[in-house]
């Protein structure tokens, strides 16, 4: 399958030159490409934001939301229909900071859609105030005497509560990162993909450049199923670990749901039910 079936024509993209964005969405088109997964049976949810314009660029079903409330949508939209690849993705403000509490309850439920986080550590659509995951001392517009909190860490908040699969991926780096999104799609649960990329236009000190001397794979030795080494290895900040944490196979979402239960027939693809039935139910609350 050719990347260039996933491409938009006609359309005036709105990212500045440089950005990490682009990189990511030639992942993307690559990843999706290479498993074969047609525009027809893809879904892109995503909030607001530089980043949550990515399905504007990308041949797809999507559905633009609120900031930061993309990940309910996208857990509805696989349990209604788990047949779909569904993939929930925005920036690291979205997901993290004004989506913060759906990040970390959806994560409990462990439905089977993909996220994918741009994280630039910055707010770039709002002109470079500092985002979850800007580093301290980081000076920006709003910050002037420099970020005085501790960065977000998704990586470590994901694996203490036992997400399904963890990773972090690098926009610089296209085909390792395209590994690690094609085994994010495969995933069978919720799959939580941290990808760092630059902000050339308001973030100064992250650059391609840091990021280059800032991060590493892990070893090929490293056991993703072990649970507090991936932990472990997420907790360090001095050099960012890339790849694959930790992955924990277990029953998604929606099999865990009655409804599915006796009948694994998607509920989109299912008979209407009788809607007179549930008027007089709901007449009979009243």
């Amino acid at each position: 399958m050719d990347p260039r079936e996933f491409d938009v024509d006609g359309v005036d993209n709105q990212w500045c030159p440089g950005c990490g964005n682009f990189s990511i969405l030639r992942i993307m088109k690559q990843a999706l490409a290479e498993l074969g997964i047609s525009p027809e049976r893809l879904v892109f949810v995503s909030g607001i934001g530089q980043a949550a314009k990515f399905p504007h660029y990308l041949k797809c079903n999507y559905f633009n939301g609120l900031h930061g409330r993309s990940v309910p949508v996208a857990a509805a939209i696989s349990a209604v229909n788990p047949e779909l690849t569904v993939v929930c993705e925005s920036g690291e403000g979205c997901n993290y900071g004004e989506g913060g509490n759906h990040f970390i309850h959806n994560i409990r439920r462990n439905p089977k859609f993909t996220h994918i986080v741009h994280d630039n550590m910055v707010y770039g659509l709002t002109k470079g105030q500092a985002s979850p995951t800007s580093l301290k001392g980081m000076v920006t517009p709003v910050q002037v005497d420099g970020v005085i909190l501790e960065p977000f860490n998704p990586l470590t908040v994901a694996i203490a509560l036992d997400a399904s699969f963890v990773a972090r991926a690098y926009a610089g780096d296209q085909q390792q990162s395209v590994e690690i999104v094609k085994k994010a799609l495969q995933h069978t649960g919720y799959a939580l993909v941290d990808i760092l990329q630059p902000c050339p236009s308001f973030n100064k000190l992250n650059t391609f450049q840091w990021f280059k001397e800032h991060v590493y794979y892990l070893e090929a030795s490293h056991d993703p199923h072990d649970r507090q080494q991936g932990f472990k290895r997420a907790c360090e900040t001095e050099k960012l670990p890339l790849g694959i944490f930790y992955v924990n196979q277990k029953p998604a979402f929606h099999e865990n749901l009655r409804i599915y239960k006796g009948n694994k027939v998607s509920l989109s693809d299912r008979p209407f039910h009788d809607l007179n039935k549930l008027v007089k139910l709901i007449e009979s609350r009243e």
